[in-house]
């Protein structure tokens, strides 16, 4: 027996991309014990920290080495993985974005702030590269762990601090079903490789495995019967840590998600056909579940925070149905989703910040009569409400509609009705929006509302994004369909 240790043989080259984002990370937290005038430059900074991952997830796409591994394969850098990579990148320079204008005036702990940020996206990125589930765990610990303390980063606000308990007690409590389910995938099948699971016969250990591993990723994207904790945190969260956890959290658990159902073991045979059956219902109750509630609520976090349910349903669509084209669509309407939910809360913060930053124009009221105010902005949100109903020439559109078309190629007739339906009751409360803004005055003259310029290239680059996705989608569809799993 050979008692020396082998270091498996790493391509530095492969992990650049991580590399670099927790660099950036470093940097930007070094910045808090810097002279104090330098912090108020920690958001640029933490946009230039961007840069250098995306150009190493560029040029890995443009050199041919986008379907390599490294580490024993417990990374593997992909085209799938590169997509997603460029998602969470785009997640995390939009939410620099939105911060920028309110972290540096409203807490010293700016450059602790944008470090999380960075941190939590190398996470998604780790989730989003790799079918060893020990990776897999750690991305989502690495993930998590930021966000249970931004989602309390104003701590001088109770409701706040509320939402980061709540967040991290139902975190740590999914947490634990996660890894057990791991640990019974790995006594199953004896191996941690999602994409070396051998077939051992359909047991009770490995079912039991498959369903805890998997409802713990549900709970990260709020799917039925896991999103009640959602609403409250999302509310009490400062809004670009909403928008942030909104978009990038549920683009991470996604990939999470397709990367075990379509590993060779749950791809086909019994087992594909039970999982297929429990994300066909899970799908409808978690489109219903959220609709119905978005209907009653004036608060337009909450609402947001409840249509986010809904739309965790209809991509859950696209997994039921089992294709290519499912899982082309779930990428696309991914980045599609990342900028209507972006924009859309960006717009929410400015009229916010207008009326003191405490939460008072997080209500659909506080839009009453934006429309004749300040047509830019009202026109902007528009944009962003039809896209999020599905209305032809937006991005939205397009994303459900690929969707729809996947289930009915399945011949998933009854879950492609139900999605309709569903779309055409969120028309309702997204429609309501539009209807404060531009047929209703308020009672009293609002604030004039004065967007600082990084918060205004948010919402023109989401706005500007959302109707190219719409009008010309054919290349990102292209795009997602060129992906390899």
């Amino acid at each position: 027996m050979n008692g020396t240790l082998e270091i498996p043989p790493i391509d530095w080259g492969l992990l650049s991309p991580f590399l670099w984002m927790t660099l950036g990370a470093i940097a930007v937290t070094l910045l808090a014990v810097g002279p104090p005038a330098a912090r108020r430059f920690t958001g640029y900074a933490a946009l230039l920290a961007l840069i250098p991952p995306l150009a190493a997830t560029l040029s890995l796409w443009g050199s041919g080495r986008a379907a390599l591994t490294t580490m024993s394969g417990m990374v593997v850098m992909d085209r799938f993985s590169l997509c997603f990579l460029l998602i969470f990148v785009a997640t995390a320079a939009l939410t620099v974005l939105l911060s920028i204008p309110t972290v540096p005036d409203r807490h010293e702990g700016s450059a602790e702030y944008y470090s999380l940020l960075l941190f939590a996206t190398v996470g998604m990125m780790l989730m989003a590269a790799t079918t060893n589930l020990l990776i897999l765990f750690l991305g989502l610990e690495v993930l998590s762990l930021p966000l249970y303390i931004l989602a309390g980063f104003t701590r001088w606000r109770d409701r706040s601090l509320e939402s980061s308990m709540k967040y991290f007690l139902l975190g740590a409590f999914s947490t634990g079903f996660t890894i057990y389910g791991m640990a019974l995938l790995y006594g199953a099948t004896g191996t941690l490789d999602l994409s070396r699971m051998g077939a051992t016969g359909p047991s009770l250990v490995l079912l039991l495995g498959f369903g805890l591993t998997l409802a713990g990723f549900l709970f990260k994207i709020a799917a039925f019967p896991f999103h009640y904790w959602l609403p409250d945190v999302y509310q009490g969260a400062p809004t670009p840590v909403t928008a942030f956890m909104i978009a990038g959290t549920k683009a991470a658990a996604f990939s999470a998600i397709l990367r075990i159902v379509t590993a060779p073991l749950f791809a086909e045979g019994s087992a594909a056909v039970e999982w297929t059956r429990l994300i066909t219902v899970l799908a409808a109750l978690t489109m219903t579940a959220g609709n119905a509630v978005a209907l009653v609520q004036n608060n337009l976090k909450r609402m947001l925070a409840y249509s986010s349910i809904a739309h965790a349903g209809y991509l859950l669509i696209a997994v039921a149905a089992r294709s290519d084209d499912g899982v082309a669509s779930v990428v696309f309407y991914l980045a599609a989703y990342l900028l209507m939910n972006l924009g859309a809360f960006a717009v929410v913060l400015a009229v916010d910040q207008s009326r003191g930053g405490e939460g008072e124009g997080d209500y659909i009221a506080a839009f009453q009569g934006l429309g004749r105010r300040h047509p830019l902005l009202a026109a902007a949100m528009t944009v962003f409400m039809l896209s999020l109903t599905g209305v032809p020439l937006t991005a939205g559109f397009v994303g459900k509609f690929y969707i729809f078309r996947a289930a009915v190629d399945s011949h998933m007739y009854g879950l492609a009705l139900v999605g309709l339906l569903n779309s055409v009751v969120a028309a309702a409360y997204y429609l309501n929006v539009v209807l404060n803004m531009y047929m209703k005055e308020p009672v009293s003259e609002p604030p004039a509302v004065i967007t600082a310029w990084p918060l205004g290239v948010g919402i023109l680059a989401t706005a500007a994004g959302t109707l190219y996705l719409g009008i010309f989608p054919t290349p990102v569809l292209e795009l997602a369909r060129s992906l390899l799993l």
